[in-house]
């Protein structure tokens, strides 16, 4: 497990989550700056709940599905195969609601990996099969109300999910 610390919060990721290209590509590099790219998922259902895991890592805090993206896939392909691998759910459309990135999401791992996070961040309401958690990935996954998200939250996801709550609103004022 590494964890490192960025302006947005504690970011832990496990030991062999990265793909095998970056393994090869910090025998290169070593622990230099890289960017990694992800995304991650706000799904919400028919009562506006949004879908949260308890995760694995960081241990206990709650936050979005979502992960690191692989060589060659788009990042809609992305989100969808990690709510898929995290959730066992397939997502339909996906909406932008933001991109993430800059010095602000810098992070350095404990084993001294340097890098900045370029995480995309999609809504979807469109989803189905059956809710079944990925013990490797977290704890537990439970639709909660935006009113009532858990104080244990990863702090760039919490970010997310206000930007996107604030987004929907403003849709809704017609701004």
């Amino acid at each position: 497990m590494m964890t490192g610390e960025g302006g947005s919060g504690t970011i832990t990721l496990k030991v062999g989550v990265y793909m095998g290209y970056i393994e090869e590509l910090r025998s290169l590099i070593g622990t230099r700056p890289v960017n990694l790219v992800g995304s991650t998922v706000i799904l919400t259902d028919g009562q506006g709940r949004i879908l949260l895991q308890r995760r694995t890592f960081p241990p206990g805090k709650w936050g979005l599905p979502g992960g690191l993206m692989e060589l060659g896939e788009s990042a809609e392909e992305t989100g969808r195969r990690e709510v898929k691998e995290e959730t066992n759910l397939e997502v339909g459309r996906l909406k932008l609601v933001n991109v993430y990135s800059g010095q602000d999401q810098y992070i350095e791992a404990e084993n001294g990996d340097q890098f900045y996070s370029v995480t995309i961040c999609f809504h979807s309401e469109e989803f189905e099969g059956q809710l079944k958690l990925q013990r490797s990935e977290g704890t537990k996954l439970e639709f909660i109300s935006p009113k009532n998200l858990p104080d244990h939250m990863v702090a760039s996801h919490r970010r997310m999910v206000a930007d996107f709550l604030e987004k929907k609103s403003n849709q809704k004022d017609g701004a």
